[in-house]
């Protein structure tokens, strides 16, 4: 199942990618190639991992900006967004997220390769660091560690696979509004409904929706499966890699003890907090941009 938004919309500055899941999936990512080729040559492409129930849209202002000169793909992870949806729920898990990842760099070629991952896309960034070591040549994590806090758990069990319609775009922008009031306390009404765009889509009948498998709870709501093995064994895996942390000051997934334990963990990490912001950071804030570029910058050098 697709966007209708995406499914007709023209991008000059990204083209439909599709592969198939090793159980038939077929996933979708929106390709971004760099517009100066030149600078890019011999850079490893950048993919975007989003979180739990957010899809490729939602890095669409740092994929523009990061394609000036780096190949981008934000992906749609399986039962999100243009992905398709999996017939097996129980397949909505860290473990098989990690396989359609690794599906597509051999679809690519890619030896190498930069992953952002945000919230359910760090936990995917951290087992890609074991499963495929080599390829990674440094990481993004935004607002998630190896552990989680129970609040913050609490709160996202408490919405997930809740289906709910909108007449209009301004009805699901008011709804957006009056759940992430705490998250972005700075948004205005064009950001409120920026976000419900990327968050919702339209479907045939006309209505405003959720743009993702409603079953993708059915895993998630059984305890251990939100984060999946040893989160701090899979980090130790980028101990030899450049990384960069990034937490909103008011997380309630991401504690800043276990931010700070994960800096001390990793000797080439850089921790930096995004003020007055909760779960999760958009990365496009100053701060967070300068340290992506930042990070950039070491693994182009």
């Amino acid at each position: 199942m697709a966007s209708q938004e995406s499914k007709f919309a023209q991008n000059p500055l990204w083209e439909n990618r599709y592969w198939w899941s090793r159980d038939g999936v077929r996933l979708h990512a929106r390709d971004y190639a760099p517009r100066d080729p030149a600078r890019a040559a011999g850079r490893p492409p950048i993919l975007c991992l989003p979180g739990l129930t957010r899809n490729a849209r939602d890095y669409e202002d740092v994929a523009a900006r990061l394609s000036a000169e780096w190949r981008v793909l934000a992906l749609n992870l399986r039962g999100r967004g243009d992905s398709g949806y999996a017939k097996d729920p129980m397949s909505y898990v860290p473990l098989v997220y990690v396989q359609d990842v690794e599906a597509l760099l051999a679809d690519l070629g890619c030896d190498r390769y930069v992953a952002i991952g945000t919230s359910l896309g760090g936990i995917v960034t951290m087992l890609l660091a074991g499963a495929a070591h080599e390829q990674l040549a440094g990481a993004v994590l935004n607002d998630v560690g190896p552990e989680i806090d129970p609040a913050g758990l609490a709160r996202i069990r408490g919405y997930v696979g809740r289906s709910h319609t909108w007449p209009t775009w301004m009805h699901a922008a008011r709804a957006v509004a009056d759940a992430n009031r705490d998250v972005y306390p700075d948004y205005g009404t064009g950001d409120w409904l920026a976000m419900a765009k990327r968050l919702y889509r339209l479907n045939s009948a006309g209505r405003i929706l959720l743009d993702y498998d409603m079953k993708i709870a059915e895993p998630f709501r059984v305890p251990g499966n939100e984060a999946g093995p040893d989160m701090w064994r899979a980090l130790d895996q980028l101990r030899d890699r450049p990384v960069t942390i990034v937490r909103g000051e008011h997380s309630d997934i991401f504690s800043a003890d276990v931010a700070q334990r994960m800096a001390a963990a990793l000797p080439d990490a850089e921790l930096v907090t995004v003020p007055r912001c909760g779960h999760a950071p958009t990365l496009e804030e100053p701060v967070a941009a300068a340290a992506i570029d930042r990070l950039l910058a070491r693994i182009a050098a």
